[in-house]
C-alpha cells in the first residue's frame, strides 16, 4: 500500500508511486495483474515498472460509463446489452469481434463514440485473454474493490475543510482507509486466486518467449 498526493493523469505522480512500493519490496519481476481505471499515466508507469508485457485489466464500468455519457439516452440500453454480452463471453476473440462490429455500426453516426469504445480495447479483455473462471473475472474486470475503500475515505474527509498541507491530507487519508479496513471482507471467488497466478505465469512466460508478438499486438 502507498500513498502520493498529485494529479492521478500526472505521469510523476504515478511513477513516484510506484517507485515507492518497489523501494519498500514490491518484486517488479513477478507477473501481477494490475486492475486500473483508465488513465493513461497510471498504464504508462506500470508498464515502465513491470515491464511492457505487464496484464492491465480497465475497469469495464468506467468504460461503459464513459461511453454511456457520450451517447443519447435511447441508445443506452443496447450499448449495456451489447458491452455486458461481451464481458460475458469465455472467448476473448468473440469479444472483441463483437465489440468491434458495434463500433463500426456507430461510426457512421457517431464517430467519437465509436472511437471511445475501441481504445484501449485489449486491456479491457485481459481478464478474458487469462481464461479464468467467471466468478472470479467478474470480480477482477473492474475497480469496485478500490472503489468501496476510496467512498469509506470521502465519508471519513468530507468534514474537514482545511487541510494545512499535504502531509495532512495525506493522514486523513490514510484514517479513511484505516476506517474502510474495518469492513473488508475476502475477495469473492477468493479460493481461484491460484488460477489467476498460473494463468498470469503462463502468460509471462509467452511474453518473454515472443515478446515482439505482444509488442505488435498491443500496439
Amino acid at each position: 500500500l502507498a500513498l502520493v498526493e498529485g494529479a492521478t493523469e500526472n505521469a510523476a505522480t504515478v511513477q513516484a508511486l510506484l517507485d515507492n512500493l518497489v523501494s519498500r519490496g514490491l518484486d517488479p519481476t513477478v507477473p501481477r495483474l494490475f486492475i486500473a481505471d483508465g488513465a493513461k499515466a497510471l498504464s504508462k508507469a506500470i508498464r515502465r515498472t513491470f515491464g511492457p508485457a505487464a496484464a492491465i485489466q480497465r475497469c469495464q464500468i468506467h468504460k461503459a460509463r464513459n461511453i454511456m455519457e457520450r451517447l443519447p439516452k435511447e441508445h443506452h440500453a443496447a450499448t449495456r446489452r451489447v458491452l455486458r454480452q461481451a464481458w460475458e463471453l469465455d472467448d476473448a476473440d468473440k469479444a472483441e469481434k463483437l465489440i468491434r462490429n458495434f463500433a463500426r455500426r456507430l461510426d457512421q453516426q457517431w464517430p467519437g463514440v465509436a472511437a471511445s469504445i475501441l481504445e484501449g480495447l485489449d486491456e479491457i479483455l485481459t481478464v478474458v485473454r487469462l481464461k479464468l473462471p467467471k466468478e472470479l473475472r467478474r470480480s477482477l474486470a473492474c475497480t469496485n474493490i478500490a472503489e468501496n475503500m476510496m467512498g469509506t475515505i470521502r465519508r471519513v474527509t468530507r468534514h474537514v475543510k482545511r487541510r494545512r498541507d499535504a502531509g495532512m491530507a495525506l493522514r486523513w487519508v490514510a484514517a479513511g482507509m484505516i476506517e474502510a479496513n474495518k469492513g473488508f471482507r475476502r475477495l469473492k471467488a477468493h479460493n481461484q486466486l491460484s488460477v489467476l497466478r498460473a494463468a498470469l505465469q503462463a502468460r509471462h512466460n509467452r511474453m518473454t518467449i515472443n515478446p515482439v508478438a505482444h509488442v505488435t499486438r498491443a500496439a
